[in-house]
């Protein structure tokens, strides 16, 4: 059996997936990053092996990804982020021509053609106030924790507006609608939409083509893809579960699964199940 590893190495968290001969995942592992992204990229990779029963020497191909991508010293390959989520994307939902990835310190659109390369993109300004750490910011200024930002957000009654294109002017609003009584639901729902709205003007300077699929770990809150699939007026692709997280790793094993293939001569194209 011919097994390949992707590994992302993001900013706020690492992610580790194995696939098997028919694209398949055997296993996957997500760990946080921290201040050392090179020990928990080797912690997390040896994770994913140990979940899978097998050692090092079973697998035929690594490639990394992320921004600690060249941090996996293990790896045959390295490749940014947005082509393993052109990638990743494209094995979650083979139609897809257009990406938005929301992540914890970055959002990037990107369109790719049907041979996943991608053919243009756009990254959110420095600004944290356009990126997930936003909203984990102003969920933790409230007193609730990361998990609790789709809990709140599914609640939310009434849109509150936060207009601030940068983080200290967008805290400001958050501070004054909490002394103002306002529920902290419809701030982190504000807060949302926000996010989406700086997120949707990214995917239209791309100019984005149908099929559109959302990836990214601020993905898996509902009130997101919501916003998301409203203010585009077009429906999305989302996968279910945490798979919007791993969804660059898978990439990146898929890629790897792709440089095998192209060595041998016998590329074949599969979608990907999740075990």
């Amino acid at each position: 059996m011919t097994i390949t590893a992707g590994l992302d190495v993001g900013s706020t968290y690492t992610k580790a997936i194995l696939l098997d001969d028919g694209r398949n995942i055997i296993a996957r592992v997500l760990n946080r990053t921290g201040y050392k992204p090179g020990e928990i990229a080797e912690q997390t990779y040896d994770s994913v092996l140990e979940m899978a029963g097998l050692k090092r020497d079973s697998v035929d191909y690594v490639v990394s990804t992320g921004l600690g991508r060249f941090q996996a010293a293990f790896s045959q390959l390295n490749v940014t982020d947005l082509t393993s989520a052109a990638w990743g994307a494209n094995a979650l939902f083979p139609g897809t021509r257009t990406i938005l990835d929301v992540g914890g310190q970055s959002v990037k659109a990107l369109r790719c053609d049907e041979k996943r390369q991608v053919t243009s993109f756009r990254l959110n300004e420095k600004c944290a106030a356009g990126t997930g750490a936003f909203l984990e910011k102003t969920a933790r200024y409230m007193g609730f924790g990361t998990n609790d930002i789709g809990a709140l957000a599914v609640t939310s009654t009434i849109e509150v507006p936060i207009s601030g294109v940068c983080t200290v002017f967008a805290e400001a609003e958050v501070i004054n609608h909490l002394s103002q009584g306002v529920a902290a639901s419809d701030i982190m729902q504000g807060a949302i939409i926000s996010l989406v709205g700086k997120s949707v003007q990214l995917m239209k300077r791309v100019k984005m083509e149908q099929e559109v699929t959302l990836i990214g770990g601020i993905m898996r809150f509902p009130s997101m893809v919501t916003a998301v699939r409203e203010l585009l007026g077009v429906d999305v692709n989302v996968a279910e579960g945490d798979m919007v997280q791993y969804a660059s790793a898978l990439g990146a094993a898929s890629l790897a699964r792709h440089q095998i293939d192209k060595v041998s001569g016998g590329a074949r194209v599969g979608s990907v199940g999740a075990k």
